[in-house]
């Protein structure tokens, strides 16, 4: 940028410390002429340096731009660019392709040969053997719930220490994705295993429990159970645990919430045990006490 005389008569020593300048340097800009200025900036010089700008023209901002006039040429002259022969067109030589590099014809004889192998069939599973790994898949799932806080962990923390178990067991082939194992996990936690869901009676109860949430689904799955097998009924603690909660007034409010949907019907004796009937499916479970522990109903979860 230009620096004149009148730039820095504000305050020379201010103007001075932001230059990086002495005081006497910035004082020399006082005794500049009338139409020079000194040129500061890296990419001029790591020096100031003086220049002179000589007579200007100025004009006002408001003028309007005015079209010049087309200059005046003779008839003769445009006729004879009009009529001039063409340039003389230069001849090209053609271009020698040039000849394939022996690597990439190696590359394109590999490619083809690759394109022309067989692809491997899949080995056929056998029913046993596809038994026997979701007889496994089932084994780690158990494991996973038998830890004491797994019915309080996220469902996502599960999936993941489930991957990594079934790798491990060398099932990461038939790891299922995350809504097969809400299933998966949803059967575990009500005690029932891939082929008791087989049935056709549990078929029905699955139907039943997919008109609730996910997170109820195994709560009512684990009561379908203990009524099928004749068991009492599930204490408000292990269906607290099913549910994920250690609340059993939540527990209470869930069976409210089921009865409410027409699956069920809740009922208490004169010793306030109760009893748990299936709508439509004739099963009912054996009287049970709501308050008792859940250590005496653990069979029922597992």
């Amino acid at each position: 940028f230009l620096m004149g005389r009148t730039f820095l008569d504000i305050d020379m020593a201010r103007a001075a410390d932001l230059l990086g300048m002495e005081r006497r340097q910035a004082e020399a800009f006082r005794d500049l002429e009338r139409g020079q200025f000194m040129a500061l900036g890296p990419a001029l010089s790591r020096r100031p340096l003086g220049l002179r700008i000589g007579p200007t023209d100025t004009s006002p901002r408001n003028g309007t731009p005015r079209l010049m006039a087309m200059p005046e040429s003779a008839l003769e002259d445009a006729r004879a660019i009009i009529l001039a022969a063409p340039p003389p067109e230069t001849v090209r030589t053609p271009r020698r392709p040039a000849s394939p590099d022996l690597l990439d014809q190696l590359m394109a004889a590999k490619s083809a040969a690759l394109e022309m192998r067989p692809e491997p069939a899949e080995p056929q599973i056998s029913a046993e053997d596809l038994a026997e790994r979701r007889e496994r898949v089932d084994r780690v799932l158990r494991a996973i719930l038998a830890q004491p806080d797994a019915g309080f962990r996220v469902i996502g923390v599960l999936y993941q220490e489930f991957v990594v178990r079934c790798r491990i067991e060398g099932l990461a082939s038939v790891v299922p994705d995350l809504p097969e194992f809400r299933r998966m996990l949803t059967r575990a936690r009500a005690g029932l295993g891939s082929e008791t869901t087989q049935d056709d009676a549990w078929r029905d109860v699955s139907v039943r429990a997919s008109l609730l949430p996910d997170d109820m689904q195994g709560v009512f799955m684990m009561i379908a159970r203990a009524a099928k097998e004749g068991w009492p009924c599930p204490s408000d603690a292990a269906i607290a645990r099913a549910y994920g909660s250690h609340s059993l007034r939540r527990a209470r409010r869930l069976l409210t919430y089921i009865e409410e949907q027409g699956l069920i019907v809740c009922q208490l004796d004169g010793t306030g045990r109760r009893t748990v009937t299936l709508v439509e499916l004739a099963w009912a479970t054996a009287p049970g006490d709501p308050n008792a522990e859940e250590v005496e109903q653990g069979s029922l979860a597992l």
